[in-house]
């Protein structure tokens, strides 16, 4: 059995659109594979645990080299991760600079999904910052998904970080990444096959 991780957004959860249609296509076209879609924590301070505590307590998932697939923050989360452990990541719209974009978001939220209600504070900005990967060591680690009609991120940032990476950019769509569905056949080769 091979496992494959699927990182969530900000205000996000395994009940997106995105999550749900990879959960579906790999039962549907990969039943192989392990998809995990674990909720991540609204409070910035609380992720790195949180994940390095998956990881301990989820070992076949480092089996063989992570498989990650991360979208937005998931994205950044996701680089982390392979920066840290090896492996492979698609990088879905992914947030290259989160502790700049949500310096403008300080306050009270409430996770749309779940209903939680929590609040950002100065302070989370460093522990995104000390999850930044400066420099990316492998860029044949990952593939990266952009769409130029992103809302909410600049793409250009990300085709920046990730030039030596593997790169697809489409013109228009949004920072859902409206074609997604039709990537993963692509997203599952990229991150199953040697």
């Amino acid at each position: 059995m091979t496992h494959v991780l699927y990182l969530h957004g900000f205000l996000s959860s395994p009940q997106s659109v995105k999550a749900q249609a990879t959960k579906a296509w790999f039962e549907k076209h990969r039943p192989d594979v392990t998809l995990h879609t674990p909720q991540l924590s609204n409070y910035p301070a609380k992720v790195k645990a949180q994940l390095l505590d998956l990881l301990d307590t989820q070992p076949a998932i480092r089996e063989g080299g992570l498989k990650v697939i991360g979208s937005s923050m998931g994205g950044f989360l996701a680089t982390w991760l392979v920066e840290s452990f090896g492996g492979k990541a698609v990088l879905v719209n992914p947030a290259v600079a989160p502790y700049e974009l949500l310096k403008d978001f300080l306050g009270k939220h409430v996770n749309p999904y779940s209903g939680e209600e929590f609040e950002l504070v100065a302070d989370d900005m460093q522990f995104l910052r000390d999850l930044d990967s400066a420099e990316i060591r492998q860029p044949e680690s990952y593939h990266v998904m952009l769409q130029t009609g992103d809302e909410t991120l600049d793409y250009r940032e990300a085709k920046q970080k990730y030039k030596a990476s593997a790169l697809v950019v489409e013109e228009g769509g949004d920072h859902s990444f409206t074609t997604y569905e039709t990537h993963l056949p692509a997203v599952a080769s990229f991150l199953l096959e040697t």
